[in-house]
């Protein structure tokens, strides 16, 4: 037991250490825009139907951890651990020129205890909250003058949660999380002049964030008989000011014959250090729906909107739209109960995601979407334990190629680990 709990201890420790140090986990323009990429807090075995979560309770009957319904916790009958690593192969495309990048990184991991089996449950870890990744150039005329503005950004934040999840009467659940949103956010801009025995200017900001936000949901079930049930859900998260320290910083910097950056800098024109400022998140509301029968197969639909006109960074509007979109998708399992015959125990799934993103460029919405499967693959279990091994693709794109934006192509991999047991039962001997 206390070796069990001391690993988990360790894991956490060595996540969010990674968490904190990491640096470009993503390459996407459009990350340049608000907190970067923000990544949804789905599972692989979620993600694989197309993101749908709001509205789901028990998929199966192997617990999992839905930490977009903090609501469902209260359905984890069984200590479950779930972890897993993530990688992405993107192409961004503008006209007659493509470029490719993989980028890896761990991707979670979340923990859940069952309080009283079947009515409540409590739930931590770490998750992945946005991701900054981003480099550039665009090419001018400065009076009469070409210069290259050389745009840059990395980082990310990081979501450590904890919450609990409560069961009231036999079909209504409530649940919330308290969030603690935290990492660095770095992007500079430089302006060089081409051609010409000059200096070269650079901006430098860095916001080092670290803040309280919050999180809340609700379920509601519909029995269609003893084995069936209609489950809708709502979630959101608050409109939570979280804290950050700002630095600014002006640099004049020179190249060699090469084009290699001269170490140190040749002059400091300005700097901003640690100065305390606030970020105003957005409203959240999630609004989901499922039909399942139980240990076979379920569908479900998700729609989102999310209040980003409302971002701000030391009390300045960050000039973005309020984003919408909708997921559906679904799982089937041949015969979870079969004596004989794996494939028979694992879960298929399938889905399709869309938004519209916070994002728009030349009058343009900048659109995402993407088609998504994977598997659900049982692993040896015993008396008291059962794992899982979630596998999930995601093919889409964001973007188009018309008035002058890019297109960005990506295929997401998702792997999770998940661990079902009975940790803290006390056993009786007669």
């Amino acid at each position: 037991m206390y070796k069990k709990i001391n690993y988990i201890a360790a894991v956490l420790l060595l996540l969010a250490s990674i968490s904190v140090n990491a640096q470009v986990t993503t390459q996407s323009p459009y990350s340049r825009f608000g907190l970067g990429n923000v990544k949804g807090a789905l599972l692989p075995q979620f993600k694989a139907m197309g993101g749908i979560s709001t509205g789901v309770y028990k998929p199966g009957g192997f617990s999992n951890i839905n930490m977009q319904n903090p609501a469902s916790y209260s359905g984890i009958t069984l200590t479950t651990l779930d972890m897993g690593l993530t990688g992405a192969v993107t192409t961004l495309k503008d006209g007659s020129k493509s470029e490719s990048s993989f980028n890896g990184t761990l991707s979670h991991l979340a923990v859940a205890f069952p309080v009283v089996a079947g009515k409540s449950a409590i739930s931590f870890g770490l998750l992945p909250f946005t991701e900054l990744g981003y480099e550039y150039t665009v090419s001018d005329k400065l009076d009469t003058n070409s210069v290259n503005y050389l745009y840059s950004g990395e980082g990310n934040l990081t979501k450590a949660y904890f919450g609990f999840g409560q069961q009231f009467g036999e079909h209504f659940r409530v649940g919330g999380n308290v969030e603690y949103i935290f990492g660095n956010l770095q992007e500079q801009a430089s302006l060089e002049p081409v051609n010409q025995v000059a200096y070269n200017s650079r901006n430098t900001k860095k916001n080092s964030v670290g803040g309280i936000g919050f999180s809340y949901g609700a379920q509601y079930e519909i029995p269609l008989g003893t084995r069936k049930r209609i489950t809708l859900g709502y979630s959101g998260s608050s409109s939570s000011s979280i804290n950050y320290k700002k630095t600014f910083l002006t640099t004049i910097y020179q190249r060699d014959n090469e084009g290699n950056e001269i170490s140190p800098v040749v002059d400091t024109v300005k700097i901003v250090e640690n100065n305390s400022a606030k970020m105003k998140l957005p409203l959240m509301h999630n609004f989901g729906i499922s039909i399942q029968r139980d240990n076979k197969w379920m569908i479900g639909a998700d729609y989102r909107m999310g209040k980003w006109s409302k971002l701000s960074m030391d009390g300045v509007n960050q000039g973005l739209q309020d984003s919408w979109g909708f997921s559906a998708g679904g799982q089937i399992t041949p015969d979870a109960t079969a004596i004989s015959g794996y494939f028979k125990h694992v879960d298929y799934r399938v889905g399709f995601q869309y938004d519209k993103t916070y994002i728009q460029l030349n009058n343009q919405d900048v659109k995402q979407m993407a088609v998504t499967f994977g598997l659900g693959l049982p692993l040896a279990l015993s008396r008291s334990s059962y794992y899982k091994l979630n596998f999930t693709t995601e093919i889409g794109k964001r973007g188009s190629l018309t008035n002058g934006l890019i297109q960005e192509n990506y295929i997401n991999f998702h792997l999770g680990f998940t661990l079902n047991d009975t940790w803290f039962r006390r056993y009786k001997f007669d």
